[in-house]
């Protein structure tokens, strides 16, 4: 009992187990905006404003990065500050349409590709290059080596883009990751073409789903499924996937038709008689 009130009426308390924060006294004035414009430097200021104008989709974010980079601390809400007290947007880029309208409106024009490993009973591994078109959902097998390689890459660029001027098709984006083997030679093939490079997030695969889908979906319905012994054979495997892909299964997205095969023009007037559309077999 004696030492319970000891602890009760001890002087007191730990200082270590003091709360950090202390409120402003009484009567103290909040800082108000022209305050903090006065309390930065102007050095910082003039910079962060020359960075936002050499660069116009440069948001307040990347302009802190940049400045990090540099060695210059600075928060991005002090440079979101700056930029908005001089009547320039934070972050202009958010205003416009994001990645997930621009599949979709650049669906007939995008070509995405990627590499995946397959692993052998051999022992070895291959590394298998393909590519899809997003908008009729042909997919292409460019090729399967055990050692996949600078020249081996921009040989398999050179020949899609023989195979698309062939087949007609129009391509004006081309979508793949930031994998160390999409270096410059291989994106200055399709340049030369006069096609459009985009590359998808780190760690963001949702940015080329489609393609990461059907690499699933060749996993599921083929690699997980066959004992596949050696390169040869993944590619005969490979080859007669894809003819089976493009020219016999259906996709929803095509309304149950193949990549190669539209449906019959019988079946699509019944589709739309089903759906109350009654224009077309009138016409």
């Amino acid at each position: 009992m004696p030492r319970r009130a000891a602890r009760v009426h001890h002087p007191r308390h730990d200082p270590a187990l003091a709360p950090r924060y202390r409120p402003p006294p009484l009567g103290r004035q909040v800082q108000t905006e022209e305050a903090r414009a006065a309390t930065d430097p102007p050095a910082i200021v003039r910079l962060v404003l020359r960075m936002a104008a050499g660069n116009e989709h440069c948001g307040y974010r990347r302009i802190a990065g940049e400045l990090a980079g540099l060695g210059i601390a600075v928060a991005p809400s002090t440079v979101w500050e700056i930029l908005k007290r001089h009547g320039i947007d934070p972050a202009p880029r958010r205003a416009g349409p994001g990645w997930a309208q621009f599949p979709r409106s650049q669906a007939e024009a995008i070509l995405a590709l990627d590499l995946f490993t397959v692993d052998l009973l051999d022992g070895t591994k291959a590394y298998v290059l393909a590519a899809i078109e997003h908008a009729t959902r042909r997919i292409r097998i460019l090729g399967a080596t055990a050692h996949p390689g600078g020249q081996w890459i921009v040989q398999q660029a050179r020949n899609l883009c023989m195979d698309l001027d062939q087949a007609g098709a129009d391509v004006k984006f081309v979508l793949h990751d930031r994998d160390a083997i999409f270096h410059e030679g291989f994106d200055a093939v399709f340049t030369a073409a006069g096609l459009r490079i985009v590359r998808s997030g780190v760690r963001m695969p949702r940015m080329n789903s489609i393609m990461e889908r059907w690499i699933g979906g060749c996993r599921r319905e083929l690699l997980d499924r066959t004992l596949i012994w050696n390169l040869p054979h993944l590619r005969r495997i490979l080859a007669a996937f894809e003819r089976h892909y493009n020219d016999h299964r259906p996709h929803m997205a095509l309304s149950s038709a193949a990549p190669l095969k539209p449906l019959p023009a019988w079946v699509t007037d019944l589709k739309d008689l089903r759906s109350g559309d009654t224009t077309g077999s009138e016409a």
